[in-house]
């Protein structure tokens, strides 16, 4: 079978446009994997939802098991009536009305990229298996980082030189101490480092930065100069919501408190594009458009959308199902910009919503942006730009939250 141009994208840059639709499908272990030079993501561990007991096929063809009691308990237990929507709802309803067959458009355009579908399910395996390595251990920055213990933690950076002379591709390696909290740690441009910490190995990229803090000390970022502002500013809000809480899966912040980042401040005066995630709650969308994003400045957000899938290209879930959609929302909008300027300038307006698809990996990791919204950032090149309340790093990137190393533990990566 011939490979197409839209295939060789992908294998190329992590990202494949999809034809007769404003959507596109990314490979966000290929896009994350460009910022190491000896390391790369392992496939089965970014994915590691995908081969989870819930999504194996179960018993051999043509074996027959009877249901458990507790089965068919759940079977005769009575459906409960539906009811009317509140006005609430019904607003949330209707966005997802409009939503709907942009969100459909996108999916079947999807299926119909055959070549793609057939390459998902070596993508998402890879070959190699994640480590056997017990996700208990890890390290719980967030209660570290709360504690009385936080100023003493220090973690070793370990960066591999290459030897002036002798053999080709012998180096040496040199090590320095940092403290972990409250302090800006910043990896060179030419290599990414180790840092031990707590019997842990973490993998930082080259040319990262972060600062490991609590929202006291987010006003540390911004620049001395203002001139040295961030083109691109990504936030992922730890956003109140009661399915967190009971799954204990990260600390959620009351959504005031996001009024005082110091949004305006970090962006370059020249121009930011701004993305925030946010959830379909409506309650929370009101707050967003009315308050939130007049308070950082924020014109004319365009909503952009992030349509979940399997490795067979099915959506994780039905797309009607009102209280679990198989796709979140992001907001996307400029600061310091002036959409009446002369043409000519070095970016593309945002004009229309879009659709970006791709398997899902942990609960709450985001797929990387830089690449797919290269073309509306505006400011210089290569932009310069920041995530708030990362849980990951990047190339080029300054990631600030309580727990941005928590997908650098070396578990998830393997040598090229």
């Amino acid at each position: 079978m011939e490979v197409s141009d839209e295939l060789r994208s992908l294998e190329a840059t992590g990202i494949y446009r999809l034809a007769g639709s404003l959507a596109a499908f990314l490979d966000p272990v290929r896009l994350l994997s460009e910022s190491y030079r000896r390391f790369r993501l392992i496939p089965s561990a970014y994915y590691s939802r995908s081969f989870g007991p819930s999504n194996q096929e179960g018993h051999a063809q043509g074996e027959r098991t009877a249901p458990s009691p507790d089965r068919k308990k759940r079977k005769r237990k009575r459906q409960p009536r539906s009811r009317e929507l509140n006005a609430v709802e019904q607003i949330a309803e209707a966005r997802h009305q409009e939503a709907r067959a942009l969100l459909i458009t996108a999916h079947k355009s999807l299926l119909e990229a055959k070549d793609l579908l057939e390459f998902l399910p070596g993508m998402v395996k890879g070959d190699e298996c994640m480590q056997d390595v017990q996700t208990s251990s890890e390290n719980n920055f967030f209660e570290l980082g709360s504690s009385w213990r936080a100023p003493l933690c220090e973690m070793t950076l370990c960066f591999q030189k290459p030897h002036g002379q002798g053999e080709k591709g012998s180096c040496h390696v040199q090590r320095r101490s940092s403290t972990l909290f409250n302090k800006i740690i910043s990896i060179e441009e030419n290599d990414e480092a180790e840092g031990e910490f707590q019997n842990r190995l973490y993998i930082l990229p080259k040319g990262s930065c972060f600062l490991m803090t609590d929202v006291k000390h987010v006003r540390d970022l911004i620049p001395d100069n203002s001139n040295d502002g961030y083109n691109l500013i990504v936030i992922d809000p730890p956003w109140e919501n009661g399915c967190v809480r009971q799954k204990e899966a990260y600390p959620t912040l009351p959504n005031r408190y996001l009024l005082y980042l110091p949004v305006q401040e970090l962006a370059d005066p020249a121009g930011a594009l701004l993305v925030l995630w946010i959830t379909n709650r409506e309650k929370l969308r009101r707050f967003v458009e009315d308050e939130l994003l007049p308070s950082w400045g924020v014109k004319d957000p365009t909503e952009f959308y992030w349509l979940k899938v399997k490795s067979d290209g099915s959506l994780i879930g039905d797309l009607d199902l009102f209280h679990h959609r198989p796709y979140e929302c992001l907001l996307l909008g400029y600061i310091n910009v002036n959409r009446e300027a002369e043409p000519g300038s070095n970016f593309k307006f945002l004009q229309a919503s879009q659709v970006i698809m791709s398997v899902p990996g942990a609960h709450s990791r985001k797929p990387p942006l830089q690449r797919i919204l290269s073309e509306f950032i505006p400011g210089s090149k290569p932009p310069r730009c920041i995530e708030l309340f990362a849980r990951e790093l990047g190339s080029g990137w300054t990631s600030w939250g309580n727990e941005p190393l928590h997908f650098q533990d070396s578990m998830y990566f393997t040598e090229k």
